[in-house]
């Protein structure tokens, strides 16, 4: 249909436009707003890729700082010579006398290091074994409960006791087994580990006293094997 034309403000005529011009199509109308409702769906998905990823690197971050320990002892070459027992040679005769052996274990997790000694040739009354590890990768505090492989438990775990000792590194504690025959005495010091390990050989039988002495003998010598072995 042709409609009739109009009239502008100067007298003159001009075409008049079709209605269907007039107006903007209505689907370009609709995407034009559905681009603009997803803009800001993109920019929330990147923000929170962008703060996962910051995230996650945080973590992995944390989880090295935690996945290697300090350690503020240096590595012994020979455990036997550093480890005097100075207070345990006292109440059982000279541990160094009869044949020391040492034993090292250089691996990249841990750097390990033994000494066993015993206070007799062929018939002791008292065998200690020490051990030294330097844990480099992870921190052996979940695990430090664990007695050592050399402890000598009771059947079923029955008349083993458990005490804390404080004042010696940043934990300790001792490990005590039936009628105090063996005592381990372990110490944690960030990634350092420390294990004493003394056993009666003997046929006398032992007192409450006796293993009092034998205890504070220990820790005595651990705390003069960890000051000899500071950085």
């Amino acid at each position: 249909m042709i409609s009739e034309p109009e009239l502008d403000g100067a007298g003159e005529t001009r075409p008049a436009q079709p209605a269907e011009q007039a107006q903007e199509p209505p689907s370009r109308g609709r995407e034009a707003a559905g681009a603009g409702a997803r803009r800001p769906w993109l920019w929330a998905l990147g923000g929170a890729a962008l703060a996962s990823a910051v995230w996650a690197g945080g973590l992995y971050a944390f989880g090295e700082r935690l996945a290697a320990p300090e350690v503020s002892y240096r590595a012994t070459q020979n455990l036997c010579l550093d480890f005097e027992a100075r207070a345990l040679s006292r109440i059982a005769g000279d541990l160094h006398r009869y044949r020391p052996m040492n034993r090292e274990n250089d691996h990249p997790a841990v750097r390990g290091a033994g000494c066993s000694l015993q206070n007799g040739e062929s018939v002791s009354t008292l065998s200690v074994r020490v051990q030294v590890d330097l844990h480099r990768k992870t921190d052996p505090g979940p695990e430090f409960d664990v007695p050592s492989y050399d402890w000598i438990p009771a059947e079923n775990g029955e008349g083993r006791t458990e005490e804390e000792v404080r004042g010696l590194g940043e934990r300790a504690l001792f490990l005590v087994g039936p009628r105090g025959i063996s005592v381990e005495l372990k110490v944690l010091h960030g990634g350092a580990v420390f294990t004493v390990l003394a056993t009666r050989t003997g046929s006398e039988p032992t007192t409450p006293a006796d293993t009092a002495a034998l205890r504070s003998a220990m820790v005595e010598d651990a705390r003069a094997l960890m000051t000899a072995l500071k950085k």
